[in-house]
Protein backbone atom coordinates (compact mmCIF):
# COMPACT_ATOMS: atom_id res chain seq x y z
CA UNK A 1 0.00 0.00 0.00
CA UNK A 2 1.32 3.43 -0.94
CA UNK A 3 2.35 5.74 1.88
CA UNK A 4 0.39 8.99 1.59
CA UNK A 5 2.15 12.23 2.50
CA UNK A 6 0.00 15.28 3.20
CA UNK A 7 2.07 18.46 2.84
CA UNK A 8 0.18 21.48 4.14
CA UNK A 9 1.09 25.02 3.07
CA UNK A 10 -0.06 26.59 6.34
CA UNK A 11 0.44 30.14 5.05
CA UNK A 12 -2.15 29.35 2.40
CA UNK A 13 -4.54 26.90 4.09
CA UNK A 14 -5.33 26.46 7.79
CA UNK A 15 -7.07 23.06 7.99
CA UNK A 16 -9.45 22.38 10.85
CA UNK A 17 -10.08 18.69 10.25
CA UNK A 18 -6.79 16.80 10.49
CA UNK A 19 -8.46 14.13 12.60
CA UNK A 20 -9.92 12.59 9.41
CA UNK A 21 -6.36 11.50 8.52
CA UNK A 22 -5.93 9.37 11.63
CA UNK A 23 -5.73 5.60 11.03
CA UNK A 24 -5.52 6.04 7.25
CA UNK A 25 -1.77 5.59 6.60
CA UNK A 26 -1.11 9.32 6.18
CA UNK A 27 2.06 11.15 7.16
CA UNK A 28 1.28 14.85 7.72
CA UNK A 29 3.83 17.65 7.42
CA UNK A 30 2.69 21.21 8.15
CA UNK A 31 4.90 23.95 6.70
CA UNK A 32 4.76 27.02 8.97
CA UNK A 33 5.78 30.43 7.62
CA UNK A 34 8.69 32.26 9.22
CA UNK A 35 6.40 35.01 10.51
CA UNK A 36 3.69 32.67 11.74
CA UNK A 37 4.22 32.56 15.48
CA UNK A 38 0.94 31.00 16.64
CA UNK A 39 -0.65 27.66 15.88
CA UNK A 40 -4.33 27.13 16.76
CA UNK A 41 -4.92 24.74 19.64
CA UNK A 42 -7.16 22.51 17.47
CA UNK A 43 -4.36 22.03 14.92
CA UNK A 44 -1.77 21.25 17.62
CA UNK A 45 -4.14 18.79 19.29
CA UNK A 46 -4.95 17.05 15.98
CA UNK A 47 -1.25 16.86 15.05
CA UNK A 48 -0.41 15.44 18.46
CA UNK A 49 -3.09 12.75 18.05
CA UNK A 50 -1.32 11.62 14.85
CA UNK A 51 1.83 10.86 16.87
CA UNK A 52 4.86 9.94 14.76
CA UNK A 53 2.82 10.50 11.60
CA UNK A 54 2.83 14.28 12.12
CA UNK A 55 5.61 16.83 11.81
CA UNK A 56 6.08 20.59 11.58
CA UNK A 57 8.61 22.31 9.35
CA UNK A 58 9.35 25.95 10.17
CA UNK A 59 10.17 27.85 6.98
CA UNK A 60 13.63 29.40 6.91
CA UNK A 61 13.41 32.79 5.27
CA UNK A 62 10.61 34.92 4.01
CA UNK A 63 9.15 35.47 0.58
CA UNK A 64 6.08 34.75 -1.51
CA UNK A 65 7.27 31.28 -2.57
CA UNK A 66 9.26 30.22 0.50
CA UNK A 67 6.77 27.49 1.55
CA UNK A 68 6.51 26.27 -2.06
CA UNK A 69 10.27 25.71 -2.32
CA UNK A 70 10.37 23.93 1.03
CA UNK A 71 7.50 21.65 0.02
CA UNK A 72 9.19 20.91 -3.33
CA UNK A 73 12.43 20.06 -1.52
CA UNK A 74 10.71 17.65 0.87
CA UNK A 75 8.87 15.92 -1.96
CA UNK A 76 12.20 15.31 -3.69
CA UNK A 77 13.87 14.23 -0.46
CA UNK A 78 11.10 11.75 0.42
CA UNK A 79 10.68 10.46 -3.14
CA UNK A 80 14.40 9.72 -3.37
CA UNK A 81 14.08 7.36 -0.39
CA UNK A 82 10.59 5.94 -1.06
CA UNK A 83 9.36 5.34 -4.61
CA UNK A 84 6.04 3.91 -3.44
CA UNK A 85 4.41 7.01 -2.02
CA UNK A 86 1.76 9.56 -2.95
CA UNK A 87 1.98 13.28 -2.22
CA UNK A 88 -1.04 15.46 -1.45
CA UNK A 89 -0.16 19.15 -1.41
CA UNK A 90 -2.83 21.06 0.49
CA UNK A 91 -2.82 24.58 -0.93
CA UNK A 92 -4.95 26.94 -2.98
CA UNK A 93 -1.76 28.06 -4.77
CA UNK A 94 -1.98 26.97 -8.41
CA UNK A 95 1.78 27.61 -8.68
CA UNK A 96 2.23 24.00 -7.55
CA UNK A 97 0.50 22.64 -10.65
CA UNK A 98 3.56 22.78 -13.00
CA UNK A 99 5.59 20.98 -10.31
CA UNK A 100 2.90 18.31 -10.04
CA UNK A 101 2.85 17.80 -13.82
CA UNK A 102 6.64 17.39 -13.76
CA UNK A 103 6.48 14.94 -10.85
CA UNK A 104 3.88 12.85 -12.68
CA UNK A 105 6.09 12.79 -15.79
CA UNK A 106 8.79 11.30 -13.53
CA UNK A 107 6.32 8.67 -12.21
CA UNK A 108 6.05 10.40 -8.81
CA UNK A 109 2.43 10.42 -7.68
CA UNK A 110 1.30 13.87 -6.55
CA UNK A 111 -1.66 16.17 -6.67
CA UNK A 112 -2.83 19.40 -5.12
CA UNK A 113 -6.04 19.69 -3.17
CA UNK A 114 -7.56 22.86 -1.72
CA UNK A 115 -8.67 21.05 1.44
CA UNK A 116 -7.91 17.82 3.26
CA UNK A 117 -11.42 16.56 2.58
CA UNK A 118 -10.66 16.76 -1.17
CA UNK A 119 -8.11 13.93 -0.92
CA UNK A 120 -9.59 11.13 -3.08
CA UNK A 121 -8.90 8.37 -0.54
CA UNK A 122 -10.85 10.27 2.11
CA UNK A 123 -13.71 10.99 -0.27
CA UNK A 124 -13.86 7.29 -1.01
CA UNK A 125 -13.71 6.26 2.63
CA UNK A 126 -16.50 8.70 3.54
CA UNK A 127 -18.74 8.11 0.53
CA UNK A 128 -21.86 6.10 1.28
CA UNK A 129 -24.31 6.59 -1.58
CA UNK A 130 -23.77 5.14 -5.04
CA UNK A 131 -23.42 8.59 -6.73
CA UNK A 132 -20.85 9.67 -4.10
CA UNK A 133 -18.89 6.47 -4.62
CA UNK A 134 -18.94 6.84 -8.41
CA UNK A 135 -17.76 10.47 -8.13
CA UNK A 136 -14.94 9.34 -5.83
CA UNK A 137 -13.93 6.60 -8.29
CA UNK A 138 -13.91 9.11 -11.16
CA UNK A 139 -11.64 11.42 -9.12
CA UNK A 140 -9.35 8.45 -8.42
CA UNK A 141 -9.21 7.52 -12.11
CA UNK A 142 -8.43 11.11 -13.12
CA UNK A 143 -5.55 11.17 -10.66
CA UNK A 144 -4.08 7.96 -12.17
CA UNK A 145 -3.27 9.68 -15.50
CA UNK A 146 -1.78 6.99 -17.76
CA UNK A 147 -1.79 4.31 -15.06
CA UNK A 148 -5.50 3.57 -15.29
CA UNK A 149 -6.67 -0.07 -15.40
CA UNK A 150 -6.91 -1.37 -18.96
CA UNK A 151 -9.18 -4.34 -18.42
CA UNK A 152 -12.58 -4.72 -16.80
CA UNK A 153 -11.15 -7.18 -14.26
CA UNK A 154 -8.31 -4.82 -13.26
CA UNK A 155 -10.76 -1.93 -12.99
CA UNK A 156 -12.99 -4.00 -10.68
CA UNK A 157 -9.99 -5.01 -8.56
CA UNK A 158 -8.81 -1.38 -8.33
CA UNK A 159 -12.26 -0.20 -7.23
CA UNK A 160 -12.47 -2.98 -4.67
CA UNK A 161 -9.04 -2.01 -3.32
CA UNK A 162 -10.15 1.61 -3.01
CA UNK A 163 -12.90 0.51 -0.68
CA UNK A 164 -10.52 -1.70 1.32
CA UNK A 165 -12.13 -4.81 -0.20
CA UNK A 166 -15.36 -4.20 1.73
CA UNK A 167 -17.69 -4.20 -1.28
CA UNK A 168 -20.05 -7.07 -1.97
CA UNK A 169 -19.83 -8.45 -5.53
CA UNK A 170 -23.24 -6.94 -6.35
CA UNK A 171 -22.12 -3.47 -5.16
CA UNK A 172 -18.89 -3.71 -7.13
CA UNK A 173 -20.68 -4.77 -10.32
CA UNK A 174 -23.19 -1.94 -9.81
CA UNK A 175 -20.42 0.65 -9.54
CA UNK A 176 -18.70 -0.59 -12.70
CA UNK A 177 -22.06 -0.63 -14.51
CA UNK A 178 -22.75 2.95 -13.38
CA UNK A 179 -19.34 4.09 -14.71
CA UNK A 180 -20.24 2.51 -18.06
CA UNK A 181 -23.74 4.05 -18.02
CA UNK A 182 -22.25 7.49 -17.35
CA UNK A 183 -19.95 6.86 -20.32
CA UNK A 184 -16.92 7.51 -18.12
CA UNK A 185 -15.75 3.98 -18.86
CA UNK A 186 -16.08 2.56 -22.36
CA UNK A 187 -16.12 -1.24 -22.49
CA UNK A 188 -14.86 -3.13 -25.53
CA UNK A 189 -15.02 -6.83 -24.63
CA UNK A 190 -12.75 -7.28 -21.65
CA UNK A 191 -10.83 -4.03 -22.37
CA UNK A 192 -11.77 -0.59 -21.08
CA UNK A 193 -10.96 3.00 -22.06
CA UNK A 194 -11.94 6.24 -20.39
CA UNK A 195 -13.68 9.51 -21.21
CA UNK A 196 -12.84 11.60 -18.17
Amino acid sequence: MKRNFVLIDFENVQPKNLEVLKDNNFKVIVFIGEKQTKIPFELAQAMQSLGEDADYIKINGNGPNAPDFHIAFYIGHIAAKDNDCYFHIISKDTGFDPLIRHLKSRKIHAQREKAITDIPLLKIANSKSKPERVDAIVAFLKARDNAKPRTLKTLSNSINSLFARTLEEVELSGLVEELINRKVVVQNGTKVTYKL
